[in-house]
This record gives structure tokens, C-alpha cells and sequence, in this order.
């Protein structure tokens, strides 16, 4: 056996020494791909400049998000009480008027005034036979008197609620269901929206990509404002769900494009904390504003100022050298490294320079594997974690916003239940953290979503009088899918193999947000029955939760890069696995840990078929764990550059400067050449 291992390492030397002799003699910063992640090690992976650009610019740029999202629940406040409208009674005390037009019906065991119908009296007919106003004081409702519905309009008591689209819009009785299709008209452009500027967003620019969706966002603000009738509202809310939640994952991006792979999942947390801490302002907002047409000025008007970040805000240098545009990538990265106090290296614009015309020369030999939507389905094992990924972010996303648009209906006052239901998110964010890289991803996905769905339907156990108890399952349901929400995005990207992870995610994302659009008519059953969402949201919660435990464990196993290999990952799942936690992280080899982008990417001009050849040749190899002493802690530049001064021979495979290793990195999707995309995830 060993004789055999040593004519296989004999013949493998034979071969790269054969090669080696029979290519040109070229620098190698300049013959391998740049990769940008290799520079900012060099440059700074999160110095001074990206600080100042992700804690001015980049979060700040998620609040606009959730005021204009969550506003509406303000705009369409329910006044407690109301009752039709008689003009023809205006004269009279209000007490008088109500006890003479309006008829009582049982509701709760309790003899009420009506708040949807009245008395078919002709009252200008009736007041005209009355002789005198001592007639009016004595006048008593006949039982005799028809009952038909409210035609003019009616009046409300607005001691709690003086201004709201209901109030302006009559939105009752017949029409209160209207605020609820608001809701669903916003839901409804965010899909479209994630569509259209997620092709501006590649095609123009990050930047062009922002400010347009921002203009977008105001205008449909503006034009909620000026909205005389409810139609013209729902419009309104439509343009502006449009930008939700594009207008805050592109600034987003580009923080994650510029900071380096150890710090994404900090950004992505810390992107996550203050969006959360946008709604906890939002509730102070509306407390302090209960004026519906100010609210939207006050929650729209400051975010004019974003504009000004056109001066300061940059380009992603990862978009640019995608597009070709060398010049202006440079002039960032420069910049990058001059703010962040280090040195840019020499060698990087030959090597760009070099690499610009190499992809140009062989643009037309670029071969990209062609995978579609079919892919998923195709063999039994990919069909069905598609399906189960596909269903967990379904329930996890509706069950998630669902709770936030009913945290207003509980409790005593909907302004302190609104502020504890975004309160509770942040702890969620931190644990789910650290529980992703110890429990791994399907054990804290499922049981958060499980526990969650528990905490909403033991509510229907609990008396009515029970509302203080109601809001705490509420909160702790809460806390737990927002802790499920922030993993279900990482989990899906490392199940999907690499070669269709966009599409999958996609497409998982895509149908999860139809979820958004029908979870406003669930919230709207709370009129009738207060627990009965929670319930139904519950049930929904337990059983994504429940799917997600057949998934397989990712943490510590190597993601799957082809279709095929995605077939096979997860295949030989047993139901005992659903007992296990993730696996203990152990020793492998190095190709074993890591994702081959170019062999993915289908780039002939990369890796050639002799590279592939000898590349799976060698991991077949057993290999040695080095020493501490002998690992390179190099960044690759700093080798590339000790291998030019010679230093030392190096033996590099052109396609190991493309490999990235896995980590628990909450990152947007990508297309084959790390390109970042917009994604319908809020």
C-alpha cells in the first residue's frame, strides 16, 4: 500500500514538474486571479475607513426601513368607539342624539349602541311634525323603526384616537378590512422591488442603485401624505413597499463588499440591531405624533438629508472591477488604505492591469454551467431539502412579521407593547450568535421556531382578563423568531450547493414572501378573537420548525459545491440525527474546508481541465497536519510578494487564490464570481 501512495506521489511531482517547465515564466501576482479579499488583510479588513462608512452611512441607512414599514400600523388606529352619522340630529347633545338614532345590540353580554347601523327614519320629515321643543326632549325610539346601515358617514370618539386613515377614510364596519389590504398592498411591491433594483443594483451601481430607491421610498411617503382618498393611500403604500427592504440591504452590501470575511457576520448582526433599534424609535415617534399626515412627514422628511451621503458615499471597488472599471476601483482601495493608516502595495495595479486584459482576451472563452430552478428538483435528496428549505422560511418569515404587526393588539397601551416586542430582538440577535457556531445551525433554528410556536398557542389557555400574561408569550415568542429569522438565511446558503445557491435562495426567499402578503388577513381575525392569530401563527411556527429538524447539520462538514455533490450531502440522513447536535470540528485536509469558485464558475480560463485533473489528484493524497511552527500566517499578497524578492519557492495551483472557506458568515446571496445580490429578506 505504501509503494503505491509513494508511486502516486512520485508520478503527481512528475506531472506539476512538467508543467511547471512547460509554461511561461511569468510574475505571479501577475498570472493568478486578483481577489480582493486577498487585499484587504493588506489594506485593512475593518480599519478607520470602513468604521466610518458602516457606522455613518451604512446603518444609519437601515432606519428609514422600519419607520416607513411599520408606520402604517399608526395610520390606520381604530378609534374604540363609533356610531353613524345623523346630520339632521347635529343639533342635539351627543348622548341625546345617540340614545334617539342609534339602536343597542348585545355584545359580550352587554347591551351597546350599535356601531354599524341606525334607525331608517326620515328625522327631517319627523323633527318637522313635532310642535315644539319640549316634543324633541320626550321623543322616544319606536320599536317599530327600521334598522338599516350607516349611509353618511359616522362619528367617533377620539379621545384616544383623533387622526387615522379610519377616521379620515370611514374605514368601518363594511370597510375595516381596507387597512388590512394596506397592509398586504405594501407587502405586495417588495417582491417586484427586490427584482427591479436588484437588476439597477448590478447593472448601474450600488450607488445609482441606493439614491434611486431612496427617491422612490420619499416619493411614496410624500404621496402617502397628500392621499385624499384610500385608494390613493394603498397606492402610495405600494411604491414605498416597493423600496422594502432594498432600500437598507444595499448600503448593506456594500459594507459587506468592503469589510473583511471575519467581520461580515458582525456587520450583519450589527445591521440587524439597528434596524430593531429604528422600530424602538419608531414607537417613541408615534406616541409623541398621533396626527397620521405629520407622522408620515416626520418619519419621511429627515431621510431627505441621505441624499448628502452621495458625496461621501463610495462605490463597491468589487462592483467596479467586475465591470471593468480598474481606474475608479483603485482610487477607492487607495483611498481605503491611506484613511486606515497602511501602505497599498505596489504590485496590485500590474496585477489588476494584467488581470483587466487577460478577462478581456478571453471574455468569449468563458464558459458558465448553466443551472436553472429545474436543478433543485431534479433528484430525490435535492427536491426534498428545496422543499423543507423552502417551507421553514416560509413559516419563519410570515410568523415573524406577523408578530410584529400584531404586537399593537395586545396589551394595555399597543405604544409600550410595540417598543417590548422590538426590546426583546436584540438578545435574540447576540445568543443566536453564539449558538449558531456551538449548537450548529438546525438544532437553534428548530427549537426557536418550535418553542416560539408553543408560546403562542398555550395563550388560548389563558382567561381573557390574562392580558399581561398574553403579552409575556407574546415577547417570548418573539424574541425566539427573531432568533430563527436571523439563521434560517445562512443555514439555506449552505445547504444549496454553491453552483445554484443564488437560485435557490431566490427562490426560497421569494416564496417565503408570498407568506407576507396573506399574513395581514391572519392579524385582522384578531377583531373577533385576540388570541386566535396567535394561534394559527403558532401552529404555523411549530410546524416549520418541525421540517427543519430533517434537514442536515452544516457546521463543521464541507459545503457542497456541484449539484451532484449537493445530491449526495445530507443523503444519509437517519432519524436518530435528529437527536445530535452538530458534529465535533475536526482535522481535514485543506481543499476538504474549502469551496473551488473557479471549477463552479465553469471559467475555462481559470482552471483548466489538467488543473481540476491534478487538483482532485492530490486530494486524494493523505496529508500531514504541520506544525504550529511551520504554518504560514502570510496573507497571500505578503507571499506572492516574499516569492517576487526570492525569498522562497512556492508552488501555488492557480485555482486555490479562489477558494473561501466556510464560516458563519450571514451573508447575501452571490453570483458565481462573488458578486453580492439583493435578496427579499427582511
Amino acid at each position: 500500500m505504501s509503494e503505491t501512495v509513494d508511486s502516486d506521489v512520485d508520478e503527481y511531482d512528475e506531472l506539476s514538474e512538467l508543467r511547471q517547465r512547460q509554461k511561461p515564466q511569468a510574475q505571479p501576482s501577475v498570472d493568478e486571479a486578483f481577489d480582493l479579499d486577498d487585499l484587504l488583510p493588506t489594506i485593512g479588513e475593518f480599519g478607520k475607513y470602513q468604521k466610518l462608512l458602516v457606522f455613518g452611512i451604512c446603518l444609519p441607512a437601515c432606519i428609514p426601513c422600519g419607520f416607513c414599514a411599520f408606520n402604517q400600523l399608526f395610520m390606520a388606529d381604530t378609534p374604540d368607539d363609533y356610531w353613524c352619522r345623523i346630520p339632521e340630529l347635529g343639533d342635539m347633545q351627543l348622548e341625546q342624539r345617540k340614545y334617539l338614532a342609534i339602536p343597542k345590540e348585545l355584545e359580550n353580554d352587554e347591551l351597546v349602541y350599535s356601531k354599524c347601523h341606525t334607525y331608517g327614519v326620515n328625522w327631517t320629515q319627523l323633527l318637522d311634525s313635532l310642535e315644539d321643543e319640549a316634543d324633541l326632549t320626550t321623543l322616544e325610539p319606536n320599536s317599530t323603526w327600521p334598522v338599516v346601515k350607516c349611509t353618511q358617514g359616522w362619528e367617533y370618539n377620539t379621545t384616544n384616537v383623533w387622526s387615522s386613515i379610519v377616521i379620515d377614510f370611514d374605514l368601518v364596519c363594511d370597510q375595516d378590512i381596507y387597512p388590512t389590504i394596506g397592509l398586504a398592498a405594501l407587502n405586495t411591491g417588495g417582491p417586484v422591488g427586490v427584482y427591479l433594483f436588484g437588476l439597477l443594483n448590478d447593472r448601474a451601481g450600488r450607488r445609482l442603485s441606493y439614491f434611486t430607491c431612496l427617491a422612490t421610498l420619499l416619493a411614496g411617503s410624500l404621496m402617502t401624505s397628500l392621499s385624499k382618498d384610500f385608494w390613493t393611500w394603498a397606492g402610495s403604500r405600494v411604491i414605498v413597499g416597493l423600496t422594502i427592504p432594498a432600500v437598507y440591504q444595499i448600503p448593506f452590501i456594500i459594507s459587506l463588499e468592503l469589510v473583511g470575511e471575519n467581520y461580515r457576520s458582525f456587520v450583519t448582526v450589527m445591521t440587524c440591531t439597528f434596524y430593531t433599534s429604528g422600530i424602538m424609535l419608531l414607537s417613541v415617534v408615534t406616541y409623541l405624533e398621533r396626527d397620521w399626515v405629520r407622522l408620515s412627514y416626520i418619519t419621511s422628511l429627515p431621510f431627505y438629508a441621505y441624499f448628502l451621503y452621495m458625496f461621501v458615499m463610495p462605490e463597491s471597488p468589487r462592483w467596479l472591477l467586475m465591470r471593468g472599471r480598474l481606474e475608479e476601483a483603485l482610487k477607492i482601495l487607495e483611498r481605503m488604505a491611506t484613511v486606515n493608516g497602511r501602505q497599498f502595495p505596489e504590485a496590485v495595479h500590474c496585477k489588476l492591469e494584467a488581470q483587466i486584459r487577460r478577462d478581456k482576451l478571453k471574455k468569449e472563452k468563458k464558459k458558465v454551467a448553466n443551472v436553472g430552478l429545474r436543478d433543485l428538483c431534479r433528484t430525490p435528496n435535492m427536491r426534498l431539502k428545496t422543499i423543507l428549505i423552502t417551507l421553514s422560511w416560509f413559516a419563519n418569515e410570515t410568523v415573524y412579521l406577523g408578530l410584529s404587526y400584531y404586537g399593537p393588539s395586545l396589551g394595555t397601551n399597543q405604544y409600550v407593547s410595540f417598543f417590548l416586542s422590538a426590546v426583546v430582538e436584540l438578545p435574540s440577535y447576540l445568543c443566536c450568535w453564539y449558538f449558531m457556531d456551538t449548537w450548529g445551525r438546525r438544532w437553534p433554528l428548530s427549537l426557536s421556531m418550535i418553542l416560539g410556536g408553543v408560546a403562542c398557542v398555550i395563550t388560548v389557555m389563558l382567561p381573557d382578563e390574562a392580558v399581561d400574561e398574553t403579552l409575556y408569550l407574546y415577547l417570548v415568542s418573539k424574541a425566539l423568531l427573531s432568533a430563527s429569522f436571523l439563521i434560517i438565511y445562512p443555514f439555506a446558503g449552505e445547504l444549496y450547493p454553491t453552483q445554484v445557491r443564488g437560485i435557490g435562495i431566490g427562490a426560497s426567499s421569494y416564496i417565503g414572501g408570498l407568506g407576507l402578503i396573506v399574513i395581514p388577513f391572519v392579524t385582522y381575525l384578531g377583531k373577533e378573537n385576540l388570541k386566535l392569530p396567535l394561534v394559527i401563527m403558532g401552529f404555523v411556527s411549530m410546524l416549520g420548525g418541525m421540517t427543519g429538524l430533517r434537514l442536515p447539520e452544516t457546521l463543521h462538514h464541507r459545503l457542497p459545491q456541484t449539484i451532484e455533490e449537493g445530491e449526495e450531502f445530507g443523503k444519509d440522513w437517519q432519524l436518530k440525527d435528529c437527536c445530535r447536535c452538530a458534529q465535533k470540528q475536526t482535522v481535514l485536509s485543506q481543499p476538504t474546508s474549502y469551496e473551488n469558485l473557479d471549477v463552479l464558475g465553469g471559467s475555462s480560463n481559470t482552471a483548466s481541465e489538467a488543473d481540476v485533473e491534478l487538483e482532485l489528484r492530490d486530494n486524494r493524497l493523505p496529508r500531514q497536519q504541520p506544525p504550529l511552527s511551520s504554518i504560514d500566517e502570510r496573507t497571500p499578497l505578503e507571499g506572492v510578494a516574499g516569492m517576487a524578492s526570492g525569498s522562497g519557492r512556492t508552488v501555488h495551483r492557480p485555482s486555490m487564490k479562489r477558494l473561501v472557506r466556510q464560516m458563519s458568515i450571514m451573508d447575501t446571496q452571490r453570483t458565481n464570481d462573488g458578486t453580492m445580490q439583493l435578496t427579499h429578506w427582511i
